[in-house]
């Protein structure tokens, strides 16, 4: 049975960024020296923090998080219920969120095309 989509999971996923997280410095660091705004940069931070956040996830938990972006991104939402309501490590504020969501979404599907050991599927 498909998952309804979900703000708040994408948000969870997010949550890596965000102030709230326990301290990390080495994680920090590496935030705040990235400039979101640039896709390279943006790309590399995605690898390194979200890509192993995100296999650890079930395979069905995966789609959830790939279909709730692309039904938000499909209704052109501003993501506003993600980006305002986390205070992040980001050096500055994200100018275009649906590009970060569409460039998030480019990368999760990259990641779910990884095989997982048996026991995630």
């Amino acid at each position: 049975m498909k998952k309804k989509p979900s703000m708040s999971i994408i948000r969870g996923l997010l949550f890596t960024y965000d102030i709230e997280n326990t301290d990390d410095l080495k994680r920090e660091s590496l935030i705040c020296s990235k400039d979101i705004n640039n896709e390279k940069d943006l790309n590399e931070l995605l690898d390194e923090l979200t890509k192993p956040e995100f296999l650890s996830y079930t395979k069905s938990e995966q789609e959830w998080f790939i279909d709730s972006i692309e039904h938000y991104l499909s209704i052109n939402d501003s993501f506003d219920a993600v980006f305002k309501t986390m205070t992040t490590y980001f050096p500055k504020p994200v100018s275009d969120q649906q590009r970060f969501m569409q460039t998030l979404l480019k990368k999760l599907k990259q990641y779910a095309n990884i095989d997982q050991p048996k026991n995630q599927l």
